[in-house]
């Protein structure tokens, strides 16, 4: 079975398990009815979601960029996130850096990735960051979008906004169709994670130089969790070549404020 974008077609998703020792990995995976016609046109795009966010909530993009790339593309719901099992543990401190220790090998080899481009939103950014340094030879890109290099000011006083509206139930409720009853931990962990204040300290500037492929920052110039200090910090201090797209009248979402520039970008980046 197939689905329409436009005039191309995309593959119908296919679900995954991925098992590991703390409990069970959800992730689904895109395949373009045509591959891209470059070197890179069977490495897939790996996305690594937000702090609220899951595989559903990425929505209608990763199809549209598996159609336009010619990439598979694979979403994951984190520990405890979305369909992934529960957790019910305080993230540790150097939760950023430890998706690439803890979970990312156990992904790879199960789902047979040998070589990868990561794709990161947010703290999935970071995350993104964090697996490209690590897996430096085999990472082919990186994409970061709406990425954080450090808790800058602007991005804690909307994190506390954001912990006093989801007092409110209704906002919980929202978010509990997509991670059930683990709604309140992914608001917990987001929140008390950030805020905390050994948090301060926390940087990836010392990762980005371990980064030697390609690298692609997208932001809003109007992003309400980060300036565009970040870009540009990913962009100086990896060492790899360096892409910056700063996105006019767009916040903290691009690829659901602009989806068609974002996969534009990301595809033309891949070219």
């Amino acid at each position: 079975m197939n689905q329409r974008l436009g005039t191309k077609v995309a593959t119908a998703p296919t679900d995954v398990w991925i098992r590991h020792p703390q409990g069970r990995i959800f992730a689904r995976i895109w395949t373009p009815a045509v591959v891209a016609p470059n070197s890179l046109s069977a490495t897939p795009i790996l996305l690594f979601h937000d702090s609220l966010g899951c595989v559903a909530l990425w929505r209608g993009f990763p199809a549209e960029l598996s159609v336009a790339s010619g990439h598979p593309v694979i979403a994951y719901d984190r520990l405890g996130f979305g369909r992934s099992d529960a957790r019910h543990d305080q993230l540790p401190i150097d939760f950023v850096a430890d998706e690439a220790v803890t979970y990312l090998p156990a992904i790879r080899e199960q789902l047979g990735l040998k070589k990868f481009i990561a794709f990161g939103h947010s703290v999935g950014g970071a995350m993104a960051v964090n697996c490209a340094a690590k897996f430096a030879s085999d990472c082919e890109a990186l994409i970061t979008e709406s990425a954080q290099v450090f808790p800058e000011d602007r991005t804690l006083d909307s994190i506390r906004a954001a912990r006093e509206q989801f007092k409110d139930s209704k906002e919980l409720d929202r978010l509990k169709k997509y991670h059930g009853e683990k709604a309140k931990w992914v608001v917990d962990a987001w929140t008390d994670s950030w805020l905390r204040p050994e948090f301060a300290s926390w940087s990836i500037a010392a990762v980005l130089p371990q980064v030697i492929c390609p690298v692609l920052a997208i932001h809003g110039v109007y992003d309400e969790y980060g300036t565009t200090r970040h870009p540009a910090m990913i962009g100086q201090l990896s060492a790899g070549p360096a892409r910056i797209e700063i996105l006019p009248e767009t916040y903290h979402v691009p690829h659901r404020e602009r989806p068609e520039m974002v996969v534009k970008l990301a595809a033309e980046f891949l070219a």
